[in-house]
């Protein structure tokens, strides 16, 4: 099994696999064709009290790391739901609309799910 992480703003491939949207808002200026997205997954991303606080803010990154895997520690139903779907599937690509690719929620999910899978 593979995940992977693209902006919405990049071009869908073939290789992508299953594409998931793991935010909470659709992207802006982002058609659902253009996007090519088979599954949204609102519940799996941080809440919006949570990425509201932490409006991409470089400086917020290392508390935002750390609170956003605590509400996916504290919501066991929604990772178990989102493991068993991404075990469906060989490869997967986990959509995120944010401009800064390395201060997004799809890096720590990405992570957060891989050592999941590994338990």
């Amino acid at each position: 099994m593979t995940i992977l992480i693209k902006r919405a703003y990049e071009t869908s491939k073939k290789d992508d696999g299953f594409r998931i949207l793991v935010d909470r808002i659709w992207p802006r200026g982002v058609t659902k064709e253009a996007a090519n997205i088979d599954l949204w997954f609102k519940d799996i991303s941080p809440s919006t009290l949570l990425r509201k606080w932490f409006s991409h803010d470089p400086l917020k990154w290392d508390k935002f790391k750390e609170r956003y895997i605590e509400e996916l520690d504290n919501n066991p139903e929604i990772v178990e739901e989102f493991i068993n779907l991404l075990q469906q599937h060989k490869r997967v690509t986990l959509v995120y609309g944010a401009k800064d690719t390395e201060h997004s929620q799809a890096p720590i999910l990405k992570e957060y799910m891989e050592k999941k899978l590994k338990e």
